[in-house]
């Protein structure tokens, strides 16, 4: 099969990750652009891409792409294009547009446009047209439009790509996508044979992310894609995909990964949100204070993801915490790789240690920075707790 383009989309800050990750699933020459990443490929690439990216939050095929002056133009263009070879009338489609910089007067008048164009296509094709369903479409036409270029994807992904299915209810506030915690996890640089720890661990998704990966778990195994309901929809070619993916999990891997948490309703969901993903054998939780732990293993890798934004309550004791959060490290951490992701962008001063790296990153429209840190060894003041991984 022809190559064809495709533009993978993740969280702004992420694009880098996600290039290197894409690069390892098959893709060549992954270039790099504002919130995503620009491929191109076969078939087969766009089902391995949805199958196992962890950074990815959609697959989109590019299906136009071409200059425009006007609504006109935009609607005449996309009523030419051969929209029954892509899916059947049968299909419930919805439209999404987004734009940068373009002389558009209304987005939600170019998205009825572009809906009416499909439609129309459609009925002069066999008198008949596709249902419109917002809210659960069968297939997802986005538009995306620049000063004078626009293009047309079809989204091979259905569901956002973070929906791994293992997410079952009790969450945290605003918690974190999957998505954003797998990319997380791989800028760390954290390894399956090193010792893991989040010491606020809420609903558990640093670790599940760190554990899929570690075991070879394909985050799409489990769930349905919109390409399934495209016309072109290879099954024998994702079954072999799929179940080669299946096969090749590494159950019998031993893993240090160290999950605490003071909020007992915070951690009853962690478990719950492990066992559904089937990996409750192998992430070690416990309740506590994190400031109460030392480190369960001389060297390793922390995550942490601390109270800020939207789950701050009170900004004074967080300007409290920050600075005891790094005497804590300092006393206990010798020797640890620690990632702390926050919005707080004031944190590198108050947490009292030099920051190794910064990395900007977006959580949803939030601007936030995950900071590296190398622990060197400090005093070891005060009696604290080990975390060993009981409940």
């Amino acid at each position: 099969m022809d190559n064809q383009y495709y533009f993978v989309t993740c969280a702004r800050g992420l694009e880098e990750a996600l290039a290197q990750e894409l690069a390892e699933i098959g893709a060549s020459a992954p270039l790099k652009q504002t919130g995503g990443v620009a491929v191109a490929g076969d078939r087969a690439l766009c089902y391995r891409i949805n199958l196992w990216s962890r950074i990815a939050m959609r697959v989109l095929l590019r299906v136009y792409q071409g200059e425009y002056r006007d609504e006109r133009d935009i609607y005449e263009r996309t009523l030419a294009l051969p929209w029954p070879q892509w899916f059947n009338v049968s299909r419930s489609i919805a439209v999404s547009v987004n734009a940068r910089r373009a002389p558009l007067k209304s987005l939600d008048f170019i998205t009825l446009r572009i809906k009416d164009a499909v439609c129309d296509r459609f009925r002069q094709a066999s008198g008949k047209r596709p249902n419109v369903d917002v809210r659960m479409p069968d297939v997802r036409i986005m538009g995306f439009f620049e000063a004078q270029q626009f293009t047309l994807y079809l989204d091979t992904s259905g569901e956002v790509l973070h929906a791994r299915g293992y997410r079952i209810g009790g969450e945290a506030k605003a918690p974190m996508k999957e998505t954003l915690a797998a990319g997380i996890v791989r800028i760390s640089g954290w390894k399956p044979h090193e010792p893991l720890l989040d010491p606020m661990c809420g609903s558990g998704t640093l670790l599940i992310e760190a554990a899929q990966q570690a075991l070879f778990i394909a985050p799409g195994a489990q769930r349905d894609f919109g390409f399934f309901r495209l016309a072109d929809f290879d099954q024998s070619l994702w079954r072999r995909l799929r179940d080669a993916a299946r096969e090749g999990v590494r159950e019998d891997a031993e893993l240090m990964i160290f999950g605490t948490d003071q909020n007992n309703t915070a951690l009853r969901g962690a478990k719950r949100n492990l066992e559904a993903a089937g990996l409750a054998h192998k992430v070690r939780l416990q309740c506590a204070d994190a400031l109460t732990l030392t480190a369960p293993a001389p060297a390793g890798v922390m995550l942490i993801n601390p109270p800020y934004g939207v789950r701050q309550s009170d900004q004074a004791a967080m300007r409290q915490f920050y600075p005891r959060l790094g005497d804590w490290l300092k006393r206990n951490f010798a020797g640890w790789r620690v990632h702390i992701f926050s919005a707080d962008l004031e944190l590198a001063k108050l947490i009292g240690l030099r920051a190794s790296r910064r990395v900007p990153l977006f959580n949803g429209p939030l601007e936030c920075r995950l900071f590296a840190y190398e622990i060197v060894a400090g005093s070891n003041r005060g009696e604290t707790k080990q975390a060993t991984g009981a409940d």
